[in-house]
């Protein structure tokens, strides 16, 4: 496989979208879609750019999960709370913005940031990083008025019963699946 030229379509206000040409296996070009959240100048910098960062956040043995309305999927999905880094901010001051933001919570202690990840590797270059964190404090409501969320601490019972009844990420399944397993794999 080789990819050839990649050319903008879309510039949207999140999301731009871009044509990929590439030969195939038997040498014919064929063309792929992809969305990124940065501008991407070339081919060679396809992935290159970290974007977020996404939480798994416990407190008195117990993980935090969101429940909130996802436009993309027009409903209430259980999810990690996470978002986007801005312009000069690091992953740490990233992951201590967005848990207040969404939650009201504080960091008490980084446990863990993974490497960057892609997020959606089918479609997107989009890479987050996915960080685990021991929380603190009182659920305050600091959202904009276009996010609907509702944050909750769940006891691995709970988080069991949610897998077998809810929707989620597939980020947050996975991380809800093995809080909720605990010591069980060993």
């Amino acid at each position: 496989m080789e990819l050839l030229r990649l050319q903008k379509v879309k510039d949207g206000k999140y999301l731009k979208n871009y044509e990929l040409t590439y030969l195939n296996k038997k040498g014919r070009e064929k063309v792929y879609e992809i969305v990124s959240r940065h501008e991407i100048p070339d081919v060679a910098s396809i992935g290159k750019r970290m974007s977020g960062v996404s939480i798994v956040a416990y407190c008195g043995g117990k993980m935090l999960l969101l429940q909130e309305f996802r436009m993309g999927v027009n409903h209430n999905v259980y999810n990690l709370c996470a978002g986007m880094i801005e312009e000069g901010e690091s992953v740490e001051e990233c992951i201590q913005r967005e848990l207040y933001e969404e939650t009201g919570l504080h960091v008490k202690k980084i446990l863990q940031i993974l490497r960057p990840s892609f997020a959606a590797v089918a479609f997107s270059d989009v890479k987050t990083q996915i960080a685990f964190v021991e929380v603190e404090g009182e659920f305050e409501d600091h959202t904009s008025e276009n996010e609907m969320i509702k944050a909750r601490f769940y006891t691995r019972e709970e988080v069991r019963e949610l897998l077998e009844t809810e929707e989620f990420s597939s980020r947050a399944q996975i991380a809800a699946y093995f809080f909720a397993v605990g010591n069980m794999l060993s």
